[in-house]
């Protein structure tokens, strides 16, 4: 029944930041844009792999409650053919990562990042 995640959504407070960030920094396509005037919103659909990202815009939207341990979604994870590479590729890029860890369960390598609003974001090494 369930096939794939067809998209991941996130709530950014500043439009023109997050844009920045997911399309100049990490580098994903945008599919479509759409500025939904009555709502004073935005909305920015961004291809990874198979999947999406839509990327929305809301007035006076409420911060994240903890980071990571709040209730609901914890983080996204990318994945990545190599994990220390793609560190300091955003490294250069001016993006704080934290060291690269082993996950105990797998023995794969893995880190995370944030994005503008805080949204942890993960690189994990599947191979």
């Amino acid at each position: 029944m369930l096939k794939r995640i067809h998209h991941t959504a996130i709530i950014c407070s500043d439009y023109s930041i997050s844009k920045n960030f997911y399309v100049n920094v990490l580098g994903l396509k945008i599919i479509n844009e759409t500025h939904r005037i009555e709502r004073n919103s935005y909305k920015l659909d961004l291809e990874i792999g198979d999947s999406q990202i839509e990327l929305f815009s809301f007035e006076n939207s409420p911060e994240r409650a903890s980071y990571p341990e709040a209730r609901g979604l914890r983080h996204l994870a990318f994945e990545v053919e190599n994990v220390e590479e793609s560190k300091s590729w955003l490294e250069r890029k001016g993006v704080e990562v934290e060291p690269v860890r082993i996950d105990e369960t797998t023995g794969k390598k893995f880190t995370f990042f944030s994005d503008p609003d805080g949204l942890p974001l993960e690189l994990y090494e599947a191979k």
